[in-house]
């Protein structure tokens, strides 16, 4: 496969995040992830495989990977990541308390002596000489998405846990903790409309994705296209356009396909018993079926498919020659001399001619948010908003660091960041254990 350099890696968090990234967090995620991967293999088990099932396409009978995202983990992806880490907690004798919420940060002269937590409905005291917050940012609460992100945000559905309500950042405030990154950003993507609201689903977990737009288009309610669906690889733009979705009418858009690419859409997403399909002989059918699901104007629709039908062919008589392939960026476009789109599709532009079509309503469902904690790089360290230094004895990583994201980001990278920075945050953490000993 193609190599995926420490520059590719940083010029994409660069490239996505709009050049507003942290320079020395983007380095120390870069430099820290190869050693992160290979320890997490070799120390902790994680089972590796390459993710063949999401991040490439069979092309000529190889299959080939794009958008620099090679690895999975085998045994359903994040279950069997979780599952991998649970055994080897086991293993190390590492003791875990569920329903178990940590109350306050316990500091005396300014370092960390512990952790307050309510067990059984009590206060208790854990001493420790660190305390590593690890605990998501703010995305299952819908006061502080509405807060952050803007009202819109209170309807976006939360794909995974319901519990990451904020409380690492309101712990680590009440201990002097500066606020870092970009409080208006999130990790979002076109999510099934039909999916529960406040939390995923832990057997389905993410086959709710509806991932397949670049080999399709996307209609608002009012039959409108509003976003470039081959703008880049799907592990460029699916945070990007979850948001642009969240934006449109009533938050909430079509994704339509034909004949020709539905083979092509992943199976774990897009299997009869995980989503609702509309199916229909002709354009005008699928329009009219579509009313009953919130579209408002077919006539649109129908317009707006037609007229992108009409570019993608003038495009075909210009430029024969031209292939489509989904691995590349093949240059497929709406875009000729004779004919150009006002909202292109630059890449992976086929026709929708050959029936029958389908369509599938999705919405935003957002993944993390991006504003978090500022921390010293080389060590994970929480940075005090009132010296600019490191409060002794406190770490963090995940979604709670801040920094790191701005407005998008390459899928994956948020794992990796978070295995770094894990790292970064146990070894310091071990460090002040042993010299406490």
């Amino acid at each position: 496969m193609d190599p995926y350099t420490a520059d590719d890696f940083t010029r994409d968090i660069m490239r996505l995040g709009e050049g507003r990234p942290d320079p020395q967090v983007v380095k120390a995620v870069v430099d820290g992830s190869r050693d992160a991967v290979g320890w997490l293999r070799q120390r902790v088990g994680v089972p590796f495989i390459f993710s063949f099932h999401r991040q490439a396409y069979l092309v000529n009978g190889r299959q080939v990977f794009w958008g620099g995202l090679a690895l999975g983990v085998d045994h359903d992806g994040g279950k069997g990541l979780i599952a991998a880490h649970r055994a080897a907690l086991e293993a190390a004798g590492i003791e875990t308390w569920f329903d178990t919420p940590a109350t306050e940060i316990a500091v005396e002269g300014g370092s960390i002596v512990g952790l307050v937590v309510s067990r059984g409905g009590k206060a208790k005291t854990l001493r420790s000489p660190a305390v590593v917050l690890a605990c998501g940012g703010f995305e299952s609460s819908r006061a502080l998405r509405s807060q952050y992100l803007g009202p819109d945000w209170e309807r976006a559905k939360v794909r995974g846990t319901p519990y990451n309500t904020g409380d690492g950042l309101s712990l680590a405030q009440r201990v002097g903790a500066r606020l870092t990154g970009d409080f208006k950003g999130c990790h979002s993507t076109c999510w099934d409309a039909n999916a529960p609201d406040d939390r995923g689903d832990r057997v389905l977990s993410n086959q709710f994705t509806k991932s397949g737009y670049p080999l399709g288009l996307m209609l608002n309610a009012r039959g409108v296209r509003f976003v470039d669906e081959g703008e880049d690889f799907r592990n460029y733009t699916y945070a990007k356009f979850g948001r642009e979705i969240m934006a449109q009418p009533g938050g909430y858009a079509f994704q339509v396909y034909d004949s020709t690419v539905v083979p092509w859409l992943r199976k774990e997403e897009y299997a009869d018993d995980v989503v609702e399909k509309i199916w229909a002989d002709t354009i005008e059918e699928l329009a009219a079926k579509l009313l009953e699901k919130g579209l408002e104007d077919k006539d649109a629709f129908f317009h707006s498919i037609t007229r992108y039908n009409d570019a993608t062919r003038a495009f075909k008589a210009e430029k024969a020659d031209a292939r489509w392939d989904p691995a590349v960026k093949d240059g497929v476009s709406t875009q000729s001399s004779s004919l150009k789109l006002d909202l292109p599709k630059s890449n992976w532009a086929l026709p929708l001619e050959n029936g029958p079509f389908l369509a599938v309503k999705v919405t935003c469902g957002i993944t993390f948010t991006f504003g978090g904690l500022a921390i010293d790089p080389e060590t994970a360290g929480v940075i005090s908003g009132a010296t600019g230094k490191p409060i002794r004895g406190l770490f963090c990583t995940g979604e709670l660091v801040g920094g790191l994201f701005y407005s998008n980001y390459p899928g994956g990278s948020g794992l990796t960041g978070g295995a770094v920075f894990g790292r970064k945050a146990g070894q310091e953490a071990a460090k002040l254990a042993k010299a406490a000993a």
